[in-house]
């Protein structure tokens, strides 16, 4: 009876989990290069553990959901003609430098702008002396425009550094990089569209995939797809419900027959 229980509350939790998972992808349909995730569920183990005084307790039942895969499919590109934009035909990604932490990251929205960054000057730069009055002039930072996410993340070229814009040509030619892994599987979802890789991934190459400037990949989430198994999740959660409200009255029952 207890089992009965365990599994359609295990039930309930696992669908509330899923619909997260739909909401998510449904929130995100008319961001540019945002990945679809689709909940992956498993069994549970059907058998008893031993407990204290040889007391069987359930060790599993139901299914649950393990992980979020990522479809990294595309479903084609749109047009901005915007010279900051860029998507790639093809594998890879754009690599991200967060100045802040110095993590990397990786996208596939190339909506990138030009962004105003202050360079530290080299610890061993020397003073400069002011001519009139003779006194030192510590070392200042200096401006740098560079190619960047709307967070604050610098975009890489393809040997790894910054990409500099001139202010006075910015539509000239740039050096945007394109990444890759192996293997896709496991790498972690973060916000604004961007993934971290894990060691199972691999280790990093660079992309065969061609830059489109004035192009913007498009969310390859399909709406109708995503409120097809916002129902299905809907219906399972509430047989679940029902499930466990069915056991408990049953246990009334059986506990309300005379000895």
């Amino acid at each position: 009876m207890n089992m009965s229980f365990y599994t359609g509350a295990v039930g309930a939790y696992m669908q509330n989990q899923r619909m997260n998972v739909q909401a998510n992808n449904i929130a995100n349909v008319n961001n540019y290069g945002f990945k679809a995730e689709r909940a992956t569920f498993h069994h549970l183990m059907y058998s008893n553990v031993l407990g204290i005084d040889e007391e069987q307790l359930p060790k599993g039942s139901g299914t649950k959901m393990v992980k979020a895969s990522t479809d990294f499919s595309c479903s084609g590109y749109t047009e901005t003609g915007r010279r900051f934009d860029f998507a790639i035909e093809g594998d890879g990604f754009f690599a991200l430098y967060n100045p802040a932490d110095g993590e990397i990251s990786f996208t596939r929205d190339g909506a990138f702008m030009m962004a105003q960054f202050l360079v530290p000057p080299p610890e061993d730069a020397e003073p400069e002396i002011d001519p009139v009055t003779g006194e030192e002039i510590e070392p200042q930072p200096t401006e740098e425009w560079r190619l960047s996410d709307n967070e604050g993340r610098c975009v890489l070229d393809s040997m790894g550094n910054f990409i500099v814009i001139d202010r006075d040509n910015r539509d000239a030619e740039l050096d945007v990089g394109v990444y890759d892994y192996m293997i896709y599987d496991g790498m972690l979802h973060a916000d604004s569209g961007r993934f971290l890789p894990i060691d199972k991934n691999g280790d990093l190459y660079l992309g065969t995939g061609k830059v489109r400037r004035g192009y913007l990949e498009v969310s390859n989430v399909d709406l109708a797809q995503e409120l097809v198994k916002v129902i299905e999740s809907q219906r399972a959660y509430s047989y679940a419900l029902k499930m466990v409200q069915t056991s408990d009255e049953i246990e009334q029952t059986i506990n309300g027959l005379p000895n």
